[in-house]
């Protein structure tokens, strides 16, 4: 009787293509002096701000998501100059975000699919991610982003100030050990229901060490020990249909953060459920946030923002609209340049 090996692994699986390796794709694009201090003192300055050392309000602020390198090189030049401005009231950090979670399915990002066809050449979007992130940080500005991908760090993790772990990866027993690796403050969001206390348990896990599987920078595959990383904290963006940026809401999200041991420090998502999505709504929290700083011991340090050139959003097509956003919607330069300069009149 004769016997044919049934295949058993790899049923669904239509190839497998090499990527370059995070040591190559950074000695073909690598830090300049002036991109490595940008880095080193965005860092220091928000881990300044977390401890309550330094007074001013974190901002992070810039597009939902980056899918036109240009624009958003536009986007940045604008920022840089006005975070010069305001320097003295904030501390201006970037949104640079290049992976996209997604509830159901949708385009995932730039490094997924950069040139928006579903061609997934993600070799392209790598070093195109690369390569924006360089020009931005030669320009003084300091980046955020939302690592969702475990592997992506490999590659870019050298030039992020601060990081987003997304309200749908909270939980992800994945995500909270790579963030305890991280070498850059990481703020949690609160779970898409509104759960606070998810958030709080993925601090806690975040400031432990672990160990798991991950690749090394010559892209083998190896076991990651980490340290725990104790600058992970708090951002509220709303969920389950209501807002969580009130003053009482802020107060007991505080008080949580105490009963857990944990610093009463958080940001505050002036979009997604904080806003309905609705971009104008972005200026209420702003402001109502803006008015809540001005009490003693506040817990509120920081603030995002989704911004770009135009206001709203727009679907993937083959006319896109420049500096409109193709994913959540967002609020226009003009309006941005505005609430960063109301706290100085």
């Amino acid at each position: 009787m004769n016997f044919e090996p049934q295949k058993t692994e790899n049923l669904r699986v239509e190839s497998v293509t090499r990527l370059t390796t995070p040591l190559a794709l950074k000695e073909a694009l690598p830090l300049s002096a002036t991109a490595e201090k940008t880095v080193m003192d965005g860092r220091a300055a928000i881990r300044a701000v977390l401890d309550r050392s330094d007074p001013r309000l974190l901002v992070i602020t810039g597009p939902c998501s980056i899918h036109d390198p240009e624009a958003a090189l536009d986007y940045a030049r604008r920022l840089a100059a006005l975070s010069k401005e305001v320097a003295e009231h904030y501390l201006i950090v970037m949104r640079v975000y290049f992976e996209k979670p997604r509830t159901t399915i949708g385009w995932k990002g730039f490094i997924n699919d950069p040139h928006l066809d579903d061609s997934y050449d993600m070799q392209h979007g790598l070093k195109a991610a690369r390569q924006l992130m360089l020009d931005i940080l030669d320009l003084g500005l300091p980046i955020a982003t939302e690592f969702l991908d475990p592997i992506i760090p490999q590659y870019t993790a050298d030039l992020v100030s601060w990081a987003a772990i997304g309200a749908r990866t909270i939980e992800s027993q994945t995500h909270r050990e790579m963030t305890s690796g991280l070498s850059m403050p990481v703020g949690l969001k609160n779970a898409t229901d509104g759960s606070v206390q998810r958030a709080i348990d993925a601090i806690l896990s975040s400031q432990s060490p672990h160990s798991f599987l991950g690749i090394d920078q010559d892209g083998r595959s190896s076991i990651v020990k980490t340290t725990g990383n104790p600058d992970t904290h708090l951002v509220l963006r709303g969920g389950g249909g209501k807002t969580n940026y009130h003053a009482d809401e802020v107060a007991a999200a505080a008080e949580k953060l105490r009963a857990a041991g944990l610093p009463d420090v958080m940001m505050v998502d002036c979009s997604h459920a904080n806003s309905g999505k609705v971009p104008a709504r972005q200026a209420d929290v702003w402001n109502d946030l803006l008015e809540q700083r001005k009490q003693p011991g506040c817990p509120v340090i920081g603030a995002m923002l989704e911004s770009f050139i135009e206001e709203g959003n727009q679907p993937i097509s083959d006319n896109l609209k420049y500096g409109l956003s193709i994913t959540d919607a967002c609020i226009d330069w003009t309006t941005t340049a505005t609430l960063l300069r109301s706290v100085m009149e």
